[in-house]
C-alpha cells in the first residue's frame, strides 16, 4: 500500500479484527505487543485499539469494525532500536526544551500534532525552546491545536530525521520512558500495521 493522499478515503468499514489479532487499551500496550513481536522475529499482529492517542486520532474507540493501515515510528536510543505507534517526547522537566515526533494527532488532552496523520508515511516533528511566558501561551492553545505556527517551534514533516538534543534527556515513547539519550535517529515505516478501531 502507498501512504494516504490528501482527500483520499481512509479506513475500511466492516473489517473486524482478523484472527491472531491482539486487543490493546493504550498506546503503551500496543508498543509492548509490537516490541515483543520484533524481538521474537514474528510479523506484527493486527491490533484492535480500545484506547490511547492513536485510537483517538482514528476516531475511536468505536465499534471495532473499521480497519486502518498505519505507519510505525522507529527510533535509535543509544544504539537500541525502539518502536512507537503514537508519539515520541524528549523534554526538560518544565518543557523549556522539547523535541516531539507525532504519528498521531493527540498527546493526552493536547492536539499537539494537528496535521499529523498515521497513514501519510511521515512523522510530524516539533523542536521548541520556549521561555516561561511562551510556554503558558502555547499550553493554553494546545487542546485546540492552535499553538502553530509559533516562532519558537520548528516544525518538520519527514520520513526520517536525526536530532541532537541540548543534553541527555529521557525519551518517552507512547507514554513510557524508553531510555535517556543525547542524540536520536528516527524514521517511519509506512503502512507497517493493521489496526482496528
Amino acid at each position: 500500500m502507498s501512504p494516504i493522499e490528501k482527500g483520499s478515503p481512509y479506513g475500511e468499514a466492516g473489517a473486524p479484527l482478523p484472527a491472531g489479532g491482539v486487543v490493546v487499551g493504550s498506546d503503551a500496550e500496543a508498543r509492548a505487543v509490537l516490541e515483543a513481536a520484533r524481538r521474537e522475529n514474528r510479523p506484527y499482529p493486527p491490533l484492535q485499539l480500545t484506547g490511547g492517542d492513536l485510537c483517538r486520532t482514528l476516531g475511536g474507540p468505536a465499534g471495532g469494525d473499521v480497519s486502518f493501515s498505519v505507519d510505525l515510528g522507529e527510533v535509535l536510543i543509544d544504539g537500541r532500536l525502539c518502536l512507537f505507534v503514537a508519539h515520541l517526547v524528549a523534554r526538560t522537566r518544565l518543557w523549556g526544551f522539547a523535541f516531539v515526533a507525532m504519528n498521531a494527532q493527540w498527546l493526552g488532552g493536547w492536539n499537539l500534532g494537528p496535521r499529523a496523520h498515521p497513514g501519510d508515511g511521515l512523522l510530524d516533528t516539533y523542536s521548541a525552546a520556549l521561555s516561561a511566558g511562551e510556554r503558558l501561551q502555547v499550553r493554553r492553545r494546545l487542546p485546540h491545536g492552535a499553538h502553530l505556527p509559533h516562532p519558537g517551534i520548528k516544525e518538520q514533516r519527514t520520513a526520517a530525521i536525526s536530532v541532537e538534543l541540548p543534553r541527555a534527556l529521557p525519551v518517552v515513547l507512547d507514554g513510557s520512558v524508553a531510555g535517556v539519550a543525547r542524540s536520536l535517529a528516527l524514521r517511519v515505516e509506512p503502512d507497517a500495521l493493521t489496526v482496528v478501531v
